[in-house]
């Protein structure tokens, strides 16, 4: 029985892990390498499909209980939260064309600092010395990868930052602005109703500044009709993000997220080369204190996955500096989530 349990949970955190890596390295071969630049309407389609397919999980497989929205206050603060979410992931997707997969890592790593200084504007909710002292490697890390990326660009990487904040800052409003019991929503039904909402901002956006996308679109479906399955994929594995990212926190503890991602380790591919050594470097970041933090230590080793992966895949040059930082940055976000169990 342990060791059906223990398979079950390495399934979840590879569809995890798989999911999470594939959108981003597909998201990244499309707008960059395939040419096809549009990230607002890649955006639409990643949306469209979350609606449908979570409402499918929800309403007729049952994974989860439907809640329902219960006033128009709660409707207008999920929509507030959609429009920052979409801006987040507008820009996150348009800074892919931009930066190689392994610098977006390293500035979205730097997710905990923009959380802090938006928590503290906003709620004036002050943390304890020592874990605003853990962010200091976490921006230095940034810095230091920024100036040793051999494929540094000035706007990518200020849209990359502006994606990052907006993620640290629709996770605080979320905080705030669904607190009380009535209004609080799981992850799933969450995505259920802002998805759609998203859909209604990203259309009129698609159509002002992506003029006529899908003429475009289906122009080049006629002379490659794999765009198509391209963005049907893409879109799928946009919600199984979300599924997956659901079900391995509802699953799993942290001492058998920690039996995962050893045994992970030690069975990939990855690591019948020298790139096995690098995972490794930057994966034992996370398992000093990974029985106390594991889902961010298991979101931090994903990066350094993705990281590794993308750069086998892309070929991008990287630097000795490079990785350092990130390795740096890495690190800084491990001791910002162990210093913030600790101050509770």
């Amino acid at each position: 029985m342990k060791s059906s349990s223990r398979f079950f949970t390495i399934g979840l955190v590879t569809s995890w892990y798989s999911s999470n890596i594939g959108v981003l390295l597909l998201n990244k071969y499309l707008l960059s390498n395939y040419g096809f630049k549009y990230p607002i309407f890649l955006t639409m389609c990643h949306m469209t499909a979350c609606s449908l397919l979570s409402y499918v999980a929800i309403a007729w497989m049952k994974m989860v209980p439907m809640q329902t929205i219960r006033s128009r206050v709660q409707f207008m603060k999920i929509s507030a939260l959609s429009l920052i979410f979409c801006a987040s992931v507008v820009s996150g997707n348009v800074s892919l064309r931009f930066l190689p997969v392994s610098f977006n890592q390293a500035i979205g790593a730097t997710t905990p600092f923009f959380t802090a200084v938006f928590a503290y504007i906003m709620t004036v909710k002050r943390e304890a010395w020592l874990t605003y002292v853990t962010l200091i490697p976490v921006v230095t890390g940034v810095v230091i990868a920024s100036g040793g990326e051999p494929s540094f660009h000035l706007f990518g990487f200020i849209i990359c930052v502006a994606a990052t904040a907006a993620r640290a800052l629709k996770s605080v409003l979320q905080g705030i602005l669904l607190s009380s019991e009535g209004e609080k929503l799981n992850s799933m039904n969450l995505l259920l109703y802002m998805a759609p909402i998203a859909v209604v901002f990203l259309l009129p956006a698609t159509l002002l500044m992506e003029e006529n996308v899908v003429g475009i679109t289906l122009a080049l479906a006629r002379d490659d009709v794999k765009i198509i399955w391209y963005l049907l994929f893409n879109s799928t594995l946009a919600f199984f993000v979300n599924l997956t990212n659901f079900l391995v926190t509802k699953h799993t503890s942290a001492l058998t997220l920690q039996v995962c991602l050893v045994y992970m380790q030690h069975s990939s591919p990855l690591c019948s080369t020298e790139v096995c050594d690098c995972f490794q470097i930057l994966s034992m970041l996370h398992l000093s204190a990974i029985a106390r933090m594991a889902d961010g230590v298991l979101g931090n080793a994903k990066g350094a996955v993705a990281v590794v992966v993308s750069i086998l895949i892309f070929r991008n040059p990287v630097s000795v500096t490079g990785m350092l930082g990130y390795a740096l940055t890495v690190l800084g976000v491990v001791l910002y989530s162990e210093a913030k169990k600790r101050s509770k």
